[in-house]
């Protein structure tokens, strides 16, 4: 049974968040190989070899997936810098003069 109750500590619900993501890009990928693996099988059956090409437009989906979700979100911090900037510049458009 999943923890879903709301947090306050917000260290605690980036690490949510970002193994969140982490476990959808895992079952993204499983998804990925399970189903290419019964279209090469189909795909050899009838003798010709068609299933490359949903594999690699499948695959070019699941590389920017595992960007977004490695780079981007979760390991480069790229978002949450990105985060950080917008609150400062909304704080200094807030801010009385």
């Amino acid at each position: 049974m999943r923890n879903d109750h709301p947090t306050a500590d917000p260290i605690e619900r980036l690490a949510r968040r970002r193994a969140g993501a982490k476990l959808g890009w895992y079952l993204h990928a499983s998804v990925y190989i399970l189903v290419n693996l019964l279209l090469v099988t189909l795909s050899v059956a009838s003798g010709r070899h068609w299933a490359v090409f949903p594999a690699v437009g499948w695959g070019i989906g699941l590389a920017v997936h595992g960007v977004v979700v490695f780079l981007v979100t979760g390991g480069g911090g790229v978002y949450e810098r990105l985060v950080k900037a917008e609150r400062n510049r909304i704080a200094e458009q807030d801010r009385p003069l």
